[in-house]
């Protein structure tokens, strides 16, 4: 009989074993969706909590959604996210046990999604504003508020604030990668020197928190990668508090 144990598949450890070939067939089958005109994003992504288009659900769908746009958009999406995941959440996965690491992995997307959430509440006026035919803008914040209620066209703004990916609970697993083994070499893609993977999580965190507040990268949901790490803050705390596991990490 064969042992499948020591195949690549076989000795990954079965939540991100599972996690993976979700996403991966969600991914695939929302491709072959789009291609027919059928965009399951609508449904399932995060929409504004005071859009029409919300419902709770989102709250956990969304994570398992990633770009459609385009074949090469969408798999690098995938593909990043997908390997940042096999690269740290096997090694958490075995640290805390299967139902602790699900646990962890949903509570750091439900984190980003409720992050995401607080930003459109606070932001989502100030972004709409209607512009002229020279694309001068000549209404924003509380006026374009009224005349886009006055013309029906809030619903359709509210609507399509929509986000998408596993990133934010990805994040929270790079997070605990950095808690619990802090001083551990790690090399990123065409940089040769080895950084510690505490360092590489609050770089992480600080780039996040730069693009957030400066808005100069769009269509990126930087704050729902800080919620995803400030929860995984909380429970890995939490966790090392009730000796659920070491406090000491590796060293």
């Amino acid at each position: 009989m064969n042992n499948s144990s020591g195949s690549f598949m076989g000795s990954m450890p079965a939540v991100t074993k599972n996690l993976l070939f979700i996403n991966a067939i969600i991914w695939l089958g929302s491709m072959v969706l789009k291609q027919n005109a059928i965009d399951i994003t609508s449904y399932l992504g995060l929409h504004y909590w005071g859009a029409s288009k919300f419902n709770p659900a989102q709250l956990i769908t969304y994570m398992f959604l990633h770009d459609t746009s385009s074949w090469n958009n969408g798999f690098m999406h995938i593909f990043f996210n997908m390997f940042s995941l096999w690269m740290f959440g096997c090694v958490i996965e075995r640290v805390v046990g299967a139902k602790k690491y699900l646990f962890y992995y949903i509570s750091c997307g439900l984190g980003a999604a409720l992050a995401q959430e607080i930003v459109w509440t606070i932001t989502w006026q100030s972004q709409l504003a209607f512009a002229n035919s020279e694309g001068f803008v000549v209404m924003k914040g509380a006026q374009a508020v009224q005349y886009a209620i006055q013309t029906n066209q809030l619903e359709p703004f509210l609507n399509q604030m929509v986000t998408i990916g596993a990133s934010g609970a990805v994040f929270g697993i790079l997070l605990a990668f950095g808690m619990l083994f802090p001083n551990v070499p790690l090399y990123l893609f065409f940089i040769p020197i080895p950084i510690k993977a505490k360092w590489m999580v609050i770089g992480y965190g600080a780039i996040e928190l730069f693009f957030g507040v400066s808005g100069s990268i769009d269509n990126v949901a930087h704050f729902a990668h800080l919620g995803g790490m400030i929860i995984g803050i909380f429970i890995i705390l939490y966790w090392k508090k009730k000796g659920v596991i070491g406090g000491g990490g590796v060293y």
